[in-house]
């Protein structure tokens, strides 16, 4: 052992420890943690369950103000949203399923050209030259001089961008003008492209003309195009940097995830890359129904339900997600290029022009228009260096290589996260309402089959009323045979039956019947009553019919009938047959 420490001082910090105030050494060895981040909670899962494949941001990336290094995750936490992903998560083989379609595709082009007939030959301009320019003298069906003076005078109701465009693109080089100005002594001989070119000829600097008239005709469009998409980023780097619902998101997706990877060399991240949240639904869950974004959606809308309007606060993701960084400034830079050009045009314009072409407005048009474009041209740029200004803000703020993720990327991942939500919600809402369909119908067939077996069970309770009288519930079954009717001789429906006549009312009526006939006979003869005994007798005793069956009474009842006389029995009331059978 070494020797006691001094008075007042601790004993030495164990070997490999760190010095107060030092940067925190992470697990597995990795980069320090700076000392302005608390250290993320280490997890301990006694399941092991599926990782959150993300990139974590490296420590020393991260500063100070970022939005990583005040993240506080821990106070979303919550044991049963814990059990939940780790019930619905948990890991298994998978089975690595590798399908590969191959696709091959040949495109074929075909080209054919077409000869015209030319009335003159051309002497300068090549073949293609001449065709391009005698389609577009076709279609427009102008006199020459007319055209040069719309363009001297920038006539820009007269002229049309379609035809401008078309002529920076046939007329012929510097060059071949002058050669072609040349021949303008065998004008009538020139074929009618060289024509036109020869009337065109004494134009100063004709193309360079022609392009800042068009940059004049297209000027406002090039501005609602880049305005709007410098606005839109503009606010939606503001919104994505200030909305305290999408933070709060981020830190539920940072929760999940490092509870995920405990145990991985990915556990307790302090940050991962914005991209990560289009792929939260490439996790699936163990039965392989639902996403990990799946469970987000769920766990936002049954836990911290004021975050699921958070795109309310997103307003123009939508649009910063179409806004290219990379063509903005292509713009802004063929705008810069296309004043000073102007700017150049103008004053050698002024500097060559000629009293035999008064028609020449070019100067004082145009350089009314740059004074405005300019002013404007600048605006733009200072939207622009701000809109980009906020963007590198918020590369800091959450931590990535603006070379590496461009603007339009960003937003583009934060647009399709937010679709996906919503969507996962939506399927959430029909899974529920789907299992409660087949709830519904499941209780309703339990229901059924509960009514069906205690159906079977009161009938099985029923004491037949045939048997003994001293069998239990006879009273019971007397009474409600007596309340139903069938203790006495009632048809169903109430009827009373009607008693059978007896032998010797049979016999009487057959006589009588018989009589009669005698009396209607048309032979008048007499029957004695006598000499005819046998055949009233032979009547009275033809078979009777095969009486109905009666309905078998019950066994107590019977023995009551049995000891009283017909018609008294006949005649007794249902609360009178009840107390003669108690007293019985």
């Amino acid at each position: 052992m070494g020797p006691p420490p001094p008075p007042g001082m601790g004993p030495p910090p164990p070997p490999g420890a760190p010095p107060f105030g030092a940067p925190r050494m992470p697990a597995f060895g990795g980069p320090a943690i700076p000392s302005f981040i608390k250290p993320k909670k280490k997890y301990v899962q006694d399941q092991p369950t599926k990782r959150a494949n993300w990139n974590p941001i490296k420590p020393q990336d991260i500063s100070e103000d970022a939005f990583w290094a005040q993240a506080n995750e821990d106070s979303l936490a919550d044991d049963d949203l814990f059990a939940t992903l780790k019930t619905r998560f948990s890991s298994k083989p998978l089975s690595k399923k590798n399908a590969e379609d191959g696709s091959a595709e040949s495109v074929k082009s075909s080209e054919s050209s077409k000869k015209s007939r030319k009335a003159k030959q051309l002497r300068v301009l090549d073949g293609k030259q001449g065709q391009s320019l005698s389609i577009l003298l076709g279609s427009v069906k102008v006199p020459y001089k007319e055209i040069k003076r719309r363009i001297l005078a920038v006539d820009e109701e007269s002229l049309s961008q379609t035809l401008v465009e078309q002529l920076i693109k046939s007329l012929p080089e510097a060059d071949a003008m002058k050669n072609i100005a040349e021949l303008q002594p065998e004008f009538d001989d020139l074929a009618e492209p060289e024509q036109f070119c020869v009337v065109m000829s004494s134009v100063k600097r004709l193309t360079p003309r022609l392009n800042s008239i068009l940059f004049k005709m297209k000027f406002d469009d090039l501005v609602n195009d880049i305005k709007p998409d410098i606005v839109s980023a503009t606010a939606a780097c503001e919104e994505v940097k200030q909305s305290g619902k999408f933070k709060k998101l981020l830190e539920l997706v940072l929760l999940i995830g490092n509870y995920m990877n405990a145990g991985s060399k990915k556990e307790q991240t302090l940050g991962f890359e914005m991209n990560f949240l289009t792929k939260l639904e490439n996790t699936k869950s163990q039965d392989q129904k639902q996403t990990l974004l799946h469970f987000l959606a769920q766990t936002v809308e049954s836990k911290f339900p004021d975050i699921l309007t958070y795109a309310d606060e997103l307003m123009h993701i939508d649009q910063a997600a179409r806004v290219s960084d990379e063509m903005l400034q292509k713009n802004l830079t063929q705008m810069s290029k296309a004043l000073k050009q102007m700017e150049i045009d103008i004053k050698n314009v002024q500097n060559q022009r000629s009293a035999a072409e008064p028609d020449d407005k070019f100067a004082e048009v145009m350089s009314e228009f740059a004074a405005s474009a300019g002013e404007t041209f600048t605006v733009l740029q200072q939207m622009y260096e701000k809109m980009q200004t906020l963007y590198k803000g918020l590369s800091k703020y959450y931590v990535f290589d603006v070379k590496k993720y461009s603007l339009e990327e960003f937003f583009s991942d934060i647009k399709a996260f937010k679709e996906k939500f919503y969507q996962a919600l939506k399927d959430n809402q029909k899974l529920r309402e789907t299992e409660e369909k087949i709830r519904r119908v499941k209780e309703a067939k339990e229901k059924a089959d509960r009514e069906k077996e205690e159906k079977m069970a009161r009938k099985k309770k029923l004491i037949d009323l045939s048997q003994d009288d001293d069998q239990e519930g006879v009273m019971d079954n007397l009474l409600d045979a007596l309340q139903k009717g069938t203790a006495f001789n009632v048809r169903e429906g109430g009827r009373k039956r009607t008693p059978r006549t007896t032998g010797a009312e049979r016999r009487a009526q057959l006589q009588k019947s018989r009589s009669r006939s005698q009396v209607a006979n048309a032979d008048g003869r007499e029957i004695e009553a006598d000499g005819n005994s046998s055949i009233i007798n032979s009547l009275a005793e033809t078979p009777r019919r095969p009486e109905r069956k009666k309905k078998t009474r019950p066994a107590c009842v019977s023995i009551l009938a049995n000891s009283m006389m017909p018609e008294e029995f006949e005649e007794m009331k249902g609360d009178d047959l009840l107390n003669r059978m108690k007293g019985f």
